[in-house]
């Protein structure tokens, strides 16, 4: 019954009753009225229920079973689905649901029955179609019968009476796992039918319980008994090649068909049982071998691979450490190897850096332990290193040094100021290193003025301005005597008696330079008057001064006449002493000239040895020979050709022997003792009273090179004889300052 409640008007209804095929009476209302009107429309519900009509359940369930039947052996169904919905539908308004799933599922029991016996694949093929069969029939129940649950009932009886039952479930389990192995040993496999399935034990929620489990302990033991047995036939890089293909191999398995909840554990069991296991096996066997080739891709997998196991990094930084100590411990212990040491710490320290960025993505444990290994073994031999490192600086800083351009010179010397850093023993470095700087500006041997302040800005920035003090000194000497000698030349114009011989004279402060041995040598009246002449110049200007000639240091152009010409001759001042003699005389001895000039008699054998056995060879020796004996006799070589007017007659070196080096060393542990008496009076100064042990923790802060606790007490007990510090009377291990 409708009432239009806005108008005083009726409508008039007609009921019309629909006979359907399945016997359920349909009611419908039609409504007749003015087009346009507004109406409200109320619908009230039957007083009574329609009843079922009689054997309604028993000739719908018929229907029903013949459906499900049809689908299930993939028969055309003889039924209308709508007419199939609509029974089911009614059926389950009227209570009758719980009946109708017990039918139902009676039915798909039965239906659901696997025991054929077949091998492992056709088996597996077989419960792949089944698998596909039971979902695509439980989409079309579900079409069916939506008011009851087909999906999750298809699902349950497939997982109770087909993967619980214990031999199909080990069957496929068995059968999946043997098709992965042999996947694993190279054999291609239907990774489509192993989705599948294990899809399906994912959607029965047995997947992790029966499958996960025995996959991970079967992966555990298959690249358990494989790492043990690939760790003694293969060499470690194709062993790591090995390793990262594959977990390249299981990762792509986890995305074809594996679940994703099995990567992490997958991984994990790999990486376990491929480089956990054997982590210092591969390092100990391998990672010498890979450095010392430079095999930075192999490095730089290794490093990768280390990465994603707890601990590896750690290990490989501890082996890496072990190494650098170990082969650059064998470059400075090695005294054989003392000629080629720098340049082999050099390309040494370049490779390891090149390892640390390139293989090891710049870790800064790694830089960190490649220092510390650095510092630990160049400071295992006390000096050597400091000392070689100057003389390395001086081979690159000396004029004739052709190897580099100036850009090229700047890199070597940051590098070598990277190894500078490593050293303790910084003052060996700048006794050996000011004694070659002397050499080089006094001899005007430097390649460069500004290579060599550049060095000294490194050193100076390095080590501080108390460092480099004397050495800018050596410098500052060198530029005021150009100026002393602009005014020297000045002053010799305004002398009555110009001299023919042109004088050039260095100023050195002796605390700036390395100290010389004063050797008496006889010059000639002409140099002996031009040197009282510069003598008087100069402390006229500078009174209260002393100076001391050096002439081991001196060296001399001179002209000179032979059959083919005139040439001049750059020599050195002994050089020149032995060749004005035959200006007096065409022939003399050894010890006639040795007589003359008072040159030191090993110094003069070297000397005639430049001159008559050597490549330019101005003087003739008799009888011939390289060495110069006693009574060896020499003369003017008249007949003496080159094609360059101005030649330089090196002096035979004599290699710096052990008595220099040393000389040398004394003096810089004589400096030691004083920077270690005067850093003991300052700490006695400035605390009074402290107990040794302080005492000597402090002098290890102050003091920047390495010193033994024996050498320290001896000075301790120095200061305590000069009364700079006394004992305690009653704690003899506790000093007092003496004011």
């Amino acid at each position: 019954m409708a009432e239009d409640t806005r108008q005083d008007k009726r409508a008039s209804f007609s009921a019309i009753t629909e006979h359907n095929t399945n016997g359920m009476a349909r009611t419908s209302a039609v409504a007749s009225g003015k087009s346009g009107a507004s109406k409200k429309l109320v619908i009230k519900n039957f007083k009574d229920r329609p009843k079922l009509a009689e054997n309604y359940t028993e000739d719908t369930w018929l229907k029903l079973r013949d459906a499900v039947g049809a689908i299930q052996n993939s028969t055309s169904i003889k039924y209308n689905l709508e007419e199939l919905y609509q029974a089911v539908e009614n059926l389950c308004s009227y209570k009758v649901s719980p009946t109708l799933y017990k039918q139902l599922r009676q039915v798909c029991e039965d239906h659901v029955q696997l025991t054929e016996s077949l091998d492992n694949l056709s088996f597996l093929k077989r419960m792949n179609r089944c698998w596909q069969d039971h979902c695509r029939q439980t989409v079309r129940f579900d079409g069916l019968m939506l008011c009851i649950c087909c999906r999750d009932t298809g699902l349950e009886l497939f997982r109770t009476h087909i993967v619980s039952d214990s031999a199909v479930q080990k069957r496929t389990v068995d059968g999946i796992l043997e098709q992965i192995e042999l996947e694993r040993n190279g054999e291609t496999v239907d990774r489509s039918l192993l989705r599948s399935l294990l899809g399906m034990l994912s959607d029965l929620q047995v997947y992790k319980d029966s499958f996960e489990e025995r996959f991970l302990t079967e992966t555990n033991r298959l690249y358990a008994a494989e790492g043990q047995r690939l760790m003694q036939e293969r060499d470690v890089p194709e062993y790591l090649h090995h390793v990262a293909r594959r977990l390249e191999e299981e990762n792509d398995r986890i995305v074809s068909y594996l679940d994703q909840s099995t990567q992490k554990p997958l991984i994990s069991c790999v990486e376990k049982q491929l480089l956990g296991e054997h982590m210092t096996a591969i390092l100990q066997k391998g990672l010498s071998t890979l450095l010392d080739e430079n095999r930075v891709t192999e490095l730089a997998l290794l490093y990768q691979l280390f990465s994603k196991v707890k601990g590896g990094l750690l290990t490989l930084l501890q082996f890496w450490r072990d190494y650098i100590k170990s082969f650059g411990g064998e470059i400075v212990c090695t005294p054989e190897k003392d000629k080629d040491m720098v340049q082999e710490l050099l390309d040494f320290k370049d490779k390891m850096d090149n390892v640390a960025q390139s293989c090891f993505t710049r870790n800064e444990g790694f830089i960190n332990a490649m220092k510390e290994a650095f510092e630990t073994f160049i400071n295992k031999r006390p000096n050597k290193p400091a000392e070689l490192i100057a003389k390395y600086v001086d081979s690159k800083l000396r004029a004739g040094n052709k190897e580099a351009t100036e850009e090229e010179l700047e890199r070597i010397l940051d590098k070598i100021m990277i190894i500078f850093r490593f050293i303790h023993g910084k003052d060996v470095f700048e006794a050996f290193y000011k004694k070659d700087l002397a050499k080089r500006l006094l001899v005007g041997k430097s390649a460069s003025v500004d290579a060599e302040k550049s060095m000294l800005s490194k050193l100076k920035h390095e080590c501080g301005a108390a460092f480099t003090s004397k050495l800018e000194g050596m410098f500052k000497d060198m530029e005021l005597s150009k100026d002393i000698m602009i005014q020297f030349k000045q002053y010799m114009q305004n002398q009555s008696e110009p001299s023919n011989i042109e004088l050039t004279v260095n100023i050195l402060t002796m605390g700036y330079w390395p100290s010389y041995t004063p050797m008496e040598v006889h010059l000639p009246p002409e140099m002996v008057k031009l040197q009282e002449v510069f003598k008087l110049f100069y402390l006229g200007k500078h009174s209260g001064r002393k100076l001391q000639w050096q002439p081991t240091l001196g060296h001399a152009v001179l002209k000179a006449e032979f059959k083919e010409g005139k040439k001049e001759l750059q020599v050195s001042l002994f050089q020149t002493l032995v060749l004005l003699m035959f200006n007096e005389g065409e022939e003399f001895s050894v010890e006639e000239i040795r007589a003359a000039t008072g040159i030191e008699e090993g110094e003069l054998r070297r000397t005639l040895q430049s001159l008559a056995c050597g490549k330019a060879r101005v003087l003739n020796k008799n009888p011939r020979g390289k060495d110069v004996e006693d009574g060896d006799r020499f003369n003017f070589n008249n007949d003496f050709k080159h094609k360059l007017f101005r030649i330089k007659i090196n002096q035979i070196q004599m290699k710096e022997t052990v008595e220099e080096q040393v000389s040398t060393t004394e003096r810089v542990f004589q400096d030691r003792q004083y920077q270690i008496d005067a850093a003991v009076v300052r700490i006695m100064k400035m605390r009074k009273t402290l107990s040794h042990n302080l005492l000597v923790s402090e002098l290890y802060n102050q003091l920047k090179f390495p010193v033994k606790p024996g050498d320290l007490k001896k000075r301790i007990e120095s200061l305590i004889d000069r009364d700079y510090m006394e004992r305690d009377k009653e704690t003899p291990n506790q000093y007092h300052y003496v004011a």
